[in-house]
């Protein structure tokens, strides 16, 4: 088949730029491999950057299907460019649809929809002035972040506050750095986790990663934050902590069994396609509660570097060619393409 690949690739960074400014888009190894991949399966690939020339690429090159990890470039529905290009197009194209991609990306949005199911995640208020008043029933500590911004965008070690000052001078930073409302959740005691899904239908849950912070530094908070993720989770940092991911979970059939339970609930109610990760956190009863949906997750493949979607999947059994070749695959069947 003919496969076009679209992304958005890191460039060489601005001096001026803030240090998280392209954390969502891929390394150029990360397309590489990616490229490979589709490759080895036999695909003709056409590479399209997700830029303003993406919809020319996309019309002249007339794919069979795209596969899309692209982030889009900027405003609040930008991971759903490139779907509302295939769509507009007529060409069939791996992961969610445009709407769920754009409601995913918006915090408050996603946590509306699962509040409606009854699914559980963390009590919340949505700030967009830094002096309006704390809501009744949402106490300390609280976490605060961009309410659409991923891969830990803006959401670091200070961003769990305990006290009304902290609380203030933290929604200043964010809504002038990143221009957007901020979202402030119930910050939840217990232990945090991923999970992997693919498919559609009855899609799968693959083994669920851990990540644990039992021997993180003093003054870090135990949270999974842009320090944790690209610091403290990067064996290139010098600040590398072994086996802070872990892969199975050392958890109960019974847990697993909710996590999973809640995370296939959350992938229904929003309309999840062909792969997406959730993250779960438990609470004070050790309930799993959703914190996030990524419906485009991290596919960095060196088993190094943690990415937690390829974790899971290896941890399954699964090579780096068989993570690219079954979201493809699962893009085909839903689409009803003829393969060859």
């Amino acid at each position: 088949m003919k496969v076009a690949f679209t992304f958005n690739q890191k460039k060489e960074a601005d001096s001026e730029e803030p240090p998280d400014e392209q954390a969502e888009f891929d390394a150029p190894e990360t397309i590489n491999t990616i490229k490979e991949a589709l490759e080895s399966h036999g695909h003709e690939v056409v590479m399209i950057e997700a830029d303003h020339n993406a919809l020319s690429k996309l019309h002249a090159s007339r794919p069979d299907i795209v596969f899309n990890i692209a982030e889009g470039l900027r405003g609040e529905c930008r991971e759903s460019q490139i779907p509302v290009l295939c769509e507009m197009l007529g060409l069939p194209y791996t992961g969610s649809g445009p709407l769920t991609q754009a409601i995913t990306l918006d915090k408050a949005r996603t946590k509306e929809i699962l509040s409606f199911y009854r699914i559980p995640n963390p009590e919340f208020q949505i700030f967009k002035d830094p002096a309006s008043p704390l809501r009744e029933g949402l106490s300390f500590p609280i976490i605060v972040k961009p309410i659409a911004e991923g891969s830990s965008k803006g959401i670091t070690n200070d961003c769990l506050v305990r006290n009304e000052a902290e609380l203030r001078a933290k929604l200043r930073h964010l809504l002038l750095a990143y221009k957007q409302p901020v979202i402030a959740e119930e910050f939840l005691e217990g232990r945090e986790f991923t999970a992997a899904l693919i498919g559609n239908g009855s899609p799968e849950v693959l083994p669920i990663v851990e990540v644990c912070f039992d021997d993180v530094p003093d003054g870090m908070n135990k949270f999974d934050s842009y320090e944790m993720k690209w610091i403290y989770d990067d064996p290139s940092s010098g600040k590398h902590i072994e086996n802070m991911v872990k892969c199975p979970a050392e958890i109960s059939r019974e847990l697993e069994s909710r996590i999973k339970k809640v995370c296939l609930d959350a992938y229904h109610a929003l309309g999840c396609r062909d792969f997406c990760r959730m993250d779960v956190r438990l609470d004070s009863k050790g309930e799993p509660n959703i914190l996030e949906v990524n419906t485009l997750p991290g596919l960095i493949p060196d088993p190094r570097e943690n990415s937690r979607f390829p974790k899971s999947c290896y941890a399954a059994g699964m090579t780096y060619g068989q993570i690219i070749g079954r979201i493809l695959e699962e893009g085909i069947k839903r689409s009803g393409i003829q393969d060859g």
